[in-house]
């Protein structure tokens, strides 16, 4: 059944594109939740009348989720957790956790359902997470959990350090 959509719906498409899902989809949940609209000939007309304010409404999203980016991409957020031995955490880092450690120490705010899931968080150390901000468009935080960044920093170069060493040690036994 062809719908023209009235907002974006992840995986099918944005405002004002028409696509094709299933009868029941579209019956049970799109036009419920006005998601959707019926592809009629009066429909399309309307919406084709209506494409310039939406195509304005895009290059906003777009804008603000480019600022958006700018303002997160490479930037560390530290979240408090209960660490045990060997840096295993008590339970995991969520991404309502994620959300609200980006809102109170870079000052954006993101969607908790925007954070990607991926593997959950139950170590300690340095993560990087992505957060979906707008169709293809998104921005790699680090989650520092249980470390400072002055920390990570000092552990990625005794690891640098050590597989040097290596390396150094292999080559030595190779001549």
């Amino acid at each position: 059944m062809k719908v023209i959509l009235l907002g974006e719906l992840r995986g099918k498409g944005g405002e004002g594109d028409i696509v094709d899902v299933a009868q029941g989809f579209a019956e049970n949940f799109l036009f419920p939740n006005k998601i959707a609209q019926p592809a009629t000939p009066g429909n399309i007309k309307q919406l084709e009348e209506r494409r310039h304010n939406i195509e304005k409404r895009e290059a906003e999203r777009i804008a603000n989720a480019e600022a958006t980016k700018a303002a997160l991409d490479g930037k560390s957020v530290t979240v408090d957790a209960k660490i045990g031995e060997e840096g295993q955490l008590f339970g995991s880092v969520t991404p309502a956790q994620i959300a609200d450690a980006i809102q109170a120490q870079l000052g954006v705010e993101v969607d908790r359902k925007r954070v990607a899931r991926g593997n959950n968080i139950k170590t300690s150390g340095k993560h990087a997470v992505e957060v979906n901000l707008y169709r293809e468009i998104t921005a790699t935080v680090n989650v520092l959990v249980g470390v400072t960044e002055e920390e990570t920093t000092d552990e990625e170069t005794a690891e640098t350090a050590e597989v040097e060493a290596t390396e150094a040690e292999v080559a030595a036994t190779e001549e």
